[in-house]
């Protein structure tokens, strides 16, 4: 019973785990595969994702089902995906609130968290040599560069929003790369994020009540394509990543390591929490919208924080509760999971 009981309570976790992957990787400037490396799976979702191969194309065509699931150790898959998908109907509304009402504290959240990933992926990292720092430089250059770059116009071509699919899930797949916060560069995070993910779910809701009119409505049906591309890409994305992923982490681990925390720590500059947003004008000087009515951010400046103002300490300690909850993490990422 105690066998039962340990079991169900570590499947529990690993869905809440990609609860918090899917979550943390729809936020601009946080990385998904921070949560699997901090929580202590990242290498074991790497290799799992790897065994997706033509091995397991064979068994699946040839009917056997029990040998392709255990092959592909897809319990762990399976709950992990659980996780992910019930974070992308619920978890990712719940953000997209906090973010609107409560930015600076959500913002300043995920800042103390990639602190914390920093010392969690560093603390055991030992440099070794003169490569490994230089990458590290690389890493941190990279994730500074990436985080100055000014955001594209929207494109729903369904080659490019494919192509967006097997960019944004980097998130999931690298810690310290943040696919939103590409998608974002790119111009396409309202699209693919937002606009698609909304036609969706006015999709289902009209169907749960036997309404089919959407299939006459050419944006909806055409914002259901653009999702259909994305998630399509961003299969081929995870899968293929995670073969090179594997074949890199089996040789070259050390390197791996010091990109990801030079990655990691570039990252910062992105989700520091004090900063304003720049709105894109148009041709008449008004405010630009996007599709929702939201304005369009070009960038951010970002300011030192005043230390007199109440917000400021509230931030701070959000800061302090991000680093808890990687520490929490840490934690429990310790312990043996059987699933």
């Amino acid at each position: 019973m105690r066998n039962k009981t340990r079991n169900l309570k570590d499947r529990l976790f690993l869905v809440l785990k990609g609860i918090g992957m899917g979550a943390a990787n729809k936020v601009p400037g946080v990385s998904g595969g921070i949560v699997a490396f901090v929580a202590g799976f990242y290498e074991e979702f790497i290799y799992s994702l790897q065994k997706i191969n033509g091995n397991a194309f064979l068994l699946l065509i040839n009917g056997r089902f029990k040998s392709f699931f255990n092959y592909i150790n897809g319990r762990f898959l399976s709950l992990l995906f659980l996780g992910m998908i019930i974070s992308f109907f619920s978890v990712s509304k719940i953000l997209d609130y906090l973010i609107t009402h409560y930015e600076l504290y959500v913002w300043a959240g995920f800042f103390g968290m990639i602190i914390g990933s920093i010392y969690y992926v560093a603390k055991d990292f030992k440099l070794k040599s003169f490569r490994n720092i230089l990458i590290i430089l690389l890493g941190i250059a990279g994730g500074v560069a990436i985080s100055m770059l000014e955001p594209a116009k929207e494109n729903d071509n369904l080659w490019f929003v494919f192509f967006c699919g097997i960019i944004g899930i980097t998130g999931m797949t690298l810690p310290g790369l943040s696919g939103s916060f590409i998608l974002m560069l790119i111009g396409n995070y309202v699209l693919l994020l937002v606009d698609s993910v909304n036609a969706l779910y006015d999709t289902i809701a009209q169907i749960l009540t036997w309404n089919f009119s959407f299939v006459y409505d050419e944006e909806h049906v055409n914002l259901l394509k653009v999702l259909a591309s994305f998630t399509l890409g961003s299969i081929v994305g995870l899968v293929t990543l995670s073969h090179v992923l594997a074949y890199v982490l089996k040789r070259f681990k050390d390197q791996v390591y010091a990109l990801i925390i030079g990655f990691i720590t570039g990252s910062l500059g992105v989700v520091w929490p004090w900063k304003e947003k720049l709105i894109r004008e148009n041709q008449l000087g008004e405010i630009a919208l996007d599709k929702t009515g939201e304005p369009i951010i070009t960038d951010y400046v970002r300011y030192w924080p005043n230390l007199g103002e109440v917000s400021t300490w509230w931030a701070i300690f959000f800061i302090f509760v991000g680093i808890l909850i990687v520490f929490g993490l840490e934690h429990y990422g310790q312990k043996h999971i059987e699933v």
